[in-house]
Order: C-alpha cells, then structure tokens, then sequence
C-alpha cells in the first residue's frame, strides 16, 4: 500500500522542484537557441547554412555526430554533413582535407576527383572507393572552405550504388549556401 506524504514535506520540496524545473527549461531553451534546423535552414554558433529539401526517401539519423544525418534505406545509402569553424580552413588544400576524411580506411581508389562551384566558392568533389575493416564502400565527397568554416557532405553506400541516389545527393549539396551570424 502506497503512503501518501504529509503536508509538512511539501513545502521544503516545491521550491526545490521548481527550480530545478526552472534550471531544465533554461538549459533546454538555451540548447535550442545555440542549435536549431528546420527543414532548410540550420544554425548553431558560427555554422549558418541553408540547404534544400532533401528527397523524400532519405529518413533523419540521431546520434550520429554529423550537423544532419539521413539514411535512404531504397538506396542503401547514408548522407552526412558535418561543418567547424575556426578549426584548419585557411591553411589546408581541399585535397588535404578530404585525405583526412579518409585517414583510417585502406585501398583507397580514387575514381573522379574535380573541382566544382559551390556556394561562390570553389569545392572539391571526389568519388573514391576504399575498405574499412575490409569492407568496401563507395564514397561521393564534397569539401568546402568558406569563411573560416569547412563543410563536408558524404554519401556513403556499397560499391555498386545507384547513380541516381548520387545524383539526387549532388543536387541537395548544389543547393548549400552559407550565411553569416
């Protein structure tokens, strides 16, 4: 049988409950402000961008440690884009930056590598296929230097992976554009 709590414990505990009610929604509140996307627009302390609305197939992943996650399970593909600022974008050549996307995985072949507009800004975009553990995947990766930030975008599928899942990623990438705080 469940005890009921007396009056005189009430009153020492709201007060308490209240403010930690208090302290939640104001980290909560602050988390959003420094973290938002909706849809189109994403922003979180120096990374302001806006891209387009990603095809209907692809699904959002949580937990991925990407700015935006998605899966196409149709495609067997995974999209990712992941973004820093102030952190290795003056110095280093696109193609540095994309070796470095790469630093753990084994025979790698490069397929295409060409750089492309994006954004007033020149990119390097490169289809490689390398192994992790052993297992082949087949990579479509832009890398972007713009403003102090580096952006990345990856697909990432099996070796056989259908050009029209690439396509429909080349197309969301060629939508990025950057904005300012």
């Amino acid at each position: 049988m469940r005890r009921r709590s007396t009056s005189n414990h009430w009153p020492c505990h709201i007060p308490f409950e209240r403010s930690l009610a208090t302290a939640l929604l104001a980290t909560w509140t602050m988390g959003c402000a420094l973290s938002h996307f909706d849809g189109t627009h994403y922003r979180h302390g120096d990374l302001v961008f806006t891209v387009g609305e990603k095809p209907v197939s692809w699904r959002p992943l949580r937990g991925s440690g990407a700015l935006l996650a998605y899966q196409d399970n149709a495609a067997g593909t995974t999209i990712a884009v992941h973004g820093r600022c102030g952190k290795d974008g003056d110095d280093v050549p696109l193609e540095a930056l994309t070796h470095h996307l790469f630093i753990h995985f084994t025979e790698r072949d490069i397929v295409d590598q060409r750089r492309v507009p994006m954004d007033g800004r020149e990119a390097l975009r490169t289809e490689m296929v390398a192994k992790l553990d052993g297992v082949p995947r087949r990579f479509v990766v832009f890398v972007l230097k713009k403003d102090g930030c580096v952006y990345d975008f990856l697909h990432i599928g099996g070796t056989s992976s259908s050009r029209s899942s690439e396509e429909a990623f080349d197309a969301y990438v060629s939508r990025f554009r950057t904005g300012r705080r």
